[in-house]
């Protein structure tokens, strides 16, 4: 006689419990996906654009500042770096103002992908946003930041005597440049800040 396996708990299926957590797996693993395609050609991993474009905006940087943007630590913020070095996008030189502090610059080679990444900022935008309305792209935005938020205050379980709370990622004190001739998005947001790019 066979023997008839009983369905399993819905209660206790992570697929069914975690449902939220799953859809927002799969997005950002989507998402990702999308602007490696896109940054391919011009020899960018995603995250490194993110990079560059604070390095546009703002101008030389100590490396130090650059892993508090991204919230990574200083070992990951040093092979980005260096990445995009060898790649001719920033170049590091002594501060001015204390010869032991290293700036990093952004170089003439990567100034010249500065339309190139605006525009694909823009394409990365509308394939996301897909025919929202402008409102439902205004509450689209606050919801995934509360589900940021949400994260970012959850308490690790204790490993030691004193619980810690999850790092929120900080929001990015600039917006992401808008593709020349191209309106922005209503109630734009700053993109999020992602983990340094992860090179296969």
């Amino acid at each position: 006689m066979e023997r008839m396996t009983s369905a399993p708990d819905s209660e206790s299926n992570p697929f069914v419990t975690g449902s939220l957590s799953l859809a927002v797996f799969s997005l950002a693993r989507a998402h990702r996906a999308l602007a490696a395609d896109l940054l391919r050609p011009l020899g960018l991993h995603p995250g490194q654009e993110l990079l560059l474009m604070f390095l546009w905006e703002h101008g030389p940087q100590r490396q130090t500042d650059l892993a508090r943007y991204v919230a990574t630590d200083s070992a990951s913020m040093t092979r980005t770096v260096q990445r995009l070095e060898r790649s001719g996008f920033v170049r590091r030189r002594p501060s001015p103002d204390d010869r032991r502090v290293t700036l990093v610059e952004p170089t003439p080679a990567s100034q010249a992908l500065r339309p190139r990444v605006a525009e694909i900022w823009a394409q990365l935008e509308q394939a996301t946003a897909g025919a929202l309305t402008s409102a439902e792209h205004e509450e689209a935005t606050a919801l995934l930041r509360g589900l940021e938020e949400n994260v970012g205050n959850a308490v690790v379980p204790p490993t030691s005597p004193t619980p810690r709370r999850l790092a929120a990622t900080p929001t990015p004190p600039t917006r992401a440049p808008s593709a020349p001739g191209r309106k922005r998005a209503p109630n734009p947001s700053s993109p999020p800040a992602p983990t340094p790019d992860r090179e296969p």
